[in-house]
């Protein structure tokens, strides 16, 4: 095992555990019958190559080391979607009361957006991984945002690929005016919260109805048969 993957083990095992934990932080909501803030969780730790180009952003040392990865926060990252603006507050503040991890910084990109339209909640936290050589604490990034905010996000990190960060203007004012349009449907759709999820909530419990009915008619047919 190379040195790369020893300084990034630990970051892996974070990345994995929180996946977990924020989990089962949305399905303790449905066993009580309650809407879940958490769409969904997703979480990565952060390639060779993307941790290269940012050390030599920020003239730091191509090396692990605990000084690379206290700089670089977002080496092991979680994203938490949500289906309505609001819920990203339920959902920083359940963190913010957890006592397995550590919140020291937060950065909130949706009352204060970014200059290209970036909308997320951002918590850099600190979280202890419990490993062979004994307790390591791992810096990582929970970005919390709207499934609109999300999808606006990925199609600039693309482009942001292919332009260098340096968009043609056109290109520029277009995903700007994008960014607007995300957060006023994601305003219409809050507005509307009560009307959505008593729809979902329906056709939850509906939705087994038809299978529930088919499932009887075999068992009687097969029962027949005895």
């Amino acid at each position: 095992m190379g040195q790369w993957d020893i300084f990034l083990s630990p970051y892996k095992q974070a990345v994995d555990e929180l996946k977990i934990k924020l989990k089962g932080m949305r399905s303790q909501f449905g066993i009580t019958n309650a809407n879940s803030p958490i769409e969904f969780v997703t979480g990565r730790v952060k390639p060779l190559a993307s941790i290269y180009d940012k050390s030599r952003a920020k003239a730091l040392p191509f090396e692990p080391s605990a000084h690379l990865g206290n700089e670089l926060q977002d080496i092991a990252g979680i994203r938490i979607m949500c289906q309505f603006v609001d819920d990203i507050a339920t959902v920083t503040e359940l963190i913010r009361q957890r006592d397995d991890l550590k919140v020291i910084e937060e950065k909130d990109y949706i009352s204060n957006s970014k200059p290209s339209g970036y909308r997320s909640h951002h918590m850099i936290i600190e979280y202890p991984v419990e490993t062979i050589q004994g307790r390591i604490v791992v810096v990582a990034e929970i970005q919390i945002r709207t499934l609109a905010m999300n999808f606006w996000a990925s199609i600039e990190h693309s482009l942001n690929y292919k332009y260098k960060g340096v968009f043609p203007e056109e290109i520029k004012n277009r995903l700007q005016s994008a960014a607007e349009a995300a957060f006023r449907l994601d305003e219409e759709m809050s507005s509307i919260r009560s009307e959505i999820q008593d729809a979902q909530a329906y056709f939850n419990e509906f939705k087994e109805v038809p299978n529930l009915a088919i499932h009887t008619s075999t068992d009687k047919k097969e029962r027949g048969k005895e």
